[in-house]
């Protein structure tokens, strides 16, 4: 590192020491890439890094979390989508430069500057996602890209728009920027209490898209359970006991592994303002595992039930947000002025209900995904129904696909994991968190002996 000629060597100590250390390790592990990095500890410097490679689209097959004092360790065991080691240098490479860096503002889309973006939450129903592209088109707002969330009979949708005739940002024009607002708030319209309708205006890129409608759908308070068809039998299962000895709130987490379980988990107990001092992340074919041991940002455990129920709640639904039931249906065609209108209206028409989506415009080409159901509950849709809707947009335009999900090894035989495997479901006791605890700081290193 080349460093300025006005600073002294005290300054340069600093440096190095608030700046992450990261190796990336291919000859360890036969079936995963180690990533390790070792930084000082900081609010949300967990989250940021498992940010980074969720970005890369890389499951997280293992994982060990540990912290003494103002230093963190995390090692991750990381594979690409196929389930493969990684391979590709300039992906290494990419890694090694995100995680080493002190500041992350390379999440930051430069391409969204000169934009405005719109973030909108309320109660869900069939439709309006149609109405509110219907409302943006009849307002001559291009949009350039979308991801809609929902939950629990609520959505959240973070919309990039610009002025369809000039390409300049709508919040450039006020009469317009009021239009825009008061004709998308009537569409939202609904209760107006806690849970009601709500419009937001920016002229800010949006960091993180996903980070964002996690912050959105946790304010607009999805995780109460208000929807018939959001049955706690279905739920992820989740507990959160107190270790008192050692002033932890150990919370345990076990559903079905999938792309990014660990980075929504993360978002809610970095917004809930918990810290995770040390962690283990375990999956078995399909099934994850993950065990926490957090204290508030103030240094306390949970300290009452309500408190307690609070959190299961809220990981519980977000775990959900993203593991919406549906078909998925891949979009790519030429764009045109209301094509996302015409095609959510489609949808609409026939009986799908749009439970998630992603859309962006780019030169003439409109493209997207959108997962299907019949209902909130995300009961099937109706092949015909599937089969209507893309011969009116277009079959070749339209177009079923399979989700891509990691492959899966079970781990019945690795080397060390077989005590885990009949114990680590929800609702252990706390002398096997304390065994955890101790395999925790064995596997990174930190003590000699797990026994």
């Amino acid at each position: 590192m080349e460093w300025p000629s006005c600073l002294n060597e005290y300054e340069k100590l600093i440096i190095r020491m608030d700046t992450p250390r990261v190796v990336i390790d291919n000859a360890v592990c036969p079936t995963a890439t180690l990533v390790k990095v070792d930084s000082a500890r900081k609010h949300g410097i967990l989250l940021e890094a498992v940010q980074v490679l969720t970005d890369l689209n890389l499951s997280i097959k293992k994982a060990y979390i540990s912290s003494d004092g103002r230093w963190f360790m995390d090692v991750f065991h990381v594979t690409d989508q196929f389930g493969r080691k990684l391979a590709d240098d300039s992906v290494i490479s990419y890694l090694e430069q995100s995680l080493d860096t002190k500041e992350h503002d390379f999440h930051r889309p430069d391409s969204a500057e000169g934009l405005t973006v719109l973030e909108l939450t309320g109660a869900d129903r069939p439709g309006l996602l149609s109405e509110v592209f219907a409302v943006l088109a009849d307002l001559c707002c291009g949009v350039v890209d979308a991801k809609v969330w929902t939950h629990n009979g609520r959505i959240a949708c973070l919309v990039t728009v610009k002025d369809k005739l000039s390409g300049c940002p709508i919040d450039d024009d006020p009469q317009q920027l009021h239009h825009v607002e008061s004709r998308l708030r009537h569409v939202l319209k609904g209760d107006h209490g806690v849970c009601g309708a709500r419009t937001a205006v920016s002229s800010i890129p949006v960091a993180h898209t996903d980070r964002r409608l996690h912050q959105m759908m946790f304010s607009d308070r999805d995780y109460e359970r208000n929807s018939p068809s959001a049955a706690p039998s279905t739920s992820p299962a989740v507990s959160v006991q107190n270790w008192v000895e050692k002033g932890y709130s150990v919370v345990a987490v076990q559903c079905r592994d999938r792309p990014k379980l660990l980075f929504d988990v993360m978002c809610t107990l970095t917004d809930m303002e918990y810290v995770v001092f040390h962690g283990t992340i375990d999956t078995d074919g399909d099934l994850a595992h993950q065990e926490f041991y957090t204290r508030h940002k103030d240094g306390s455990p949970i300290s009452s039930e309500a408190e307690r129920q609070r959190m299961i709640q809220c990981l519980q639904a977000a775990i959900e947000r993203r593991a919406t039931e549906g078909i998925r249906l891949e979009l790519c065609i030429e764009d045109r002025a209301g094509l996302f209108s015409e095609v959510t209206r489609t949808f609409r028409e026939n009986g799908l209900l749009v439970t998630r989506a992603e859309v962006s415009t780019k030169e003439n080409t409109a493209s997207g995904v959108f997962y299907v159901a019949s209902d909130a509950a995300g009961q099937p849709a109706d092949p015909k129904a599937v089969d209507a809707v893309r011969q009116k947009i277009g079959a070749d335009y339209l177009t079923v696909k399979e989700e891509q999900r990691p492959q899966y090894r079970s781990k019945a035989g690795d080397d060390g994991d077989e005590e885990a495997q009949g114990s680590g479901g929800v609702g252990v006791g706390l002398f096997y968190l304390g065994n955890l605890f101790r395999r925790n700081l064995y596997n990174l290193g930190l003590i000699k002996s797990c026994s």
